[in-house]
């Protein structure tokens, strides 16, 4: 642990191991007020977590960006999260919740109905990332929202060209699964449209991802979940086996950017950033230690913004220089 997790000397932590299943977990959990996951492919082992932490009385919040997770999350759990005034808040993560941050930011103006979101990150995937993002990829639809209803991504569209701020070069994009953020504005009054796109700066490992997903799904067709999941581990293993280097400020760069329009309204909001994996840490360690403290704003399921607050989660990624202010234009 030393070797991978600089100041770790500093924490107070247990190492335990236990079975995967509801049980061993519920029992795991018991004295717990908060269960941080991060053990992905979520929508592979997650539910027993999710149901572990209803027995035992936990709050719950994740790193995932399954689109299809966030949706059984919301369609299949919320009530009972609720009834139970426990939060249930999957996606806190700088590919997701830095960019729900400037919708938030951008959805102060009055009018706006319409998110176009755009998601960049420099540096590479962790293993686990990696293999969550083929396995999402592979066994998973990505929707977009469209006057309130989801509606399916082109799944043979292959990369997008997009315009970002802070360069001339155009960059390479995807739907990335549909993001978290569809899911979380489906029941927000104000908006009724959210398409987003993601992708990372570096180009060659762009135009291998769609390659990459196209030959996993041909070596897979017609096998069965558990061996199509061990396949897709197998491929995800190539494509990454090893921990990538500790984040460098100068390389690891985030850039978030949101067009947001009403009929009589227009935002836009830029937030650059950088260390995407500090900044996870940094919102999973805030959601923690403010439900240790209080309540958060919202039980059942919500985003990280709609539980604790943008300006609140601005705050502390802010404080630990993670991001810049926020460039926020509105055109009234």
């Amino acid at each position: 642990m030393k070797s991978n997790v600089a100041g770790i000397e500093t924490a107070r932590y247990d190492v335990v191991e236990v079975l995967h299943s509801v049980e061993a977990l519920t029992e795991l959990f018991k004295g717990a007020s908060v269960v941080l996951n991060m053990v992905g492919p979520f929508a592979r082992f997650g539910p027993e977590v999710v149901e572990a932490c209803l027995a035992a009385k936990c709050h719950y919040t994740d790193t995932t960006g399954e689109q299809d997770w966030l949706i059984t999350l919301d369609e299949k759990y919320s009530v009972r999260f609720a009834a139970a005034r426990l939060l249930l808040s999957p996606g806190m993560a700088q590919m997701y919740t830095t960019g729900e941050i400037a919708a938030q930011l951008c959805l102060e103006t009055p009018g706006i109905d319409t998110l176009d979101i755009a998601v960049f990150w420099g540096g590479s995937p962790t293993i686990a990332s990696t293999q969550t993002i083929l396995v999402n990829a592979a066994m998973a639809k990505a929707y977009y929202l469209e006057q309130n209803q989801y509606v399916e991504h082109q799944a043979d569209a292959g990369l997008y060209s997009l315009t970002i701020p802070g360069q001339h070069e155009a960059a390479l994009a995807l739907p990335w699964g549909g993001t978290s953020h569809p899911v979380w504005f489906k029941k927000d009054p104000r908006v009724a449209n959210v398409k987003v796109m993601g992708g990372v700066f570096n180009k060659p490992l762009m135009l291998a991802v769609p390659q990459i997903v196209a030959a996993a799904l041909k070596a897979t067709e017609g096998m069965n979940d558990d061996d199509r999941y061990a396949a897709l581990a197998k491929t995800a293993s190539g494509v990454m086996n090893s921990m990538p280097p500790r984040e460098n400020p100068r390389i690891n760069k985030s850039v978030d950017s949101v067009h947001a329009q009403g009929p009589l309204a227009r935002a836009h909001c830029v937030i650059d950033g950088n260390c995407n994996y500090k900044q996870t840490g940094m919102l999973q360690a805030f959601a923690a230690a403010s439900l240790l403290q209080q309540a958060p704003r919202r039980v059942g399921f919500a985003s990280g913004c709609q539980a604790f607050g943008h300006h609140e989660l601005l705050g502390a990624l802010r404080s630990f220089g993670l991001v810049q202010q926020p460039v926020l234009t509105v055109h009234r």
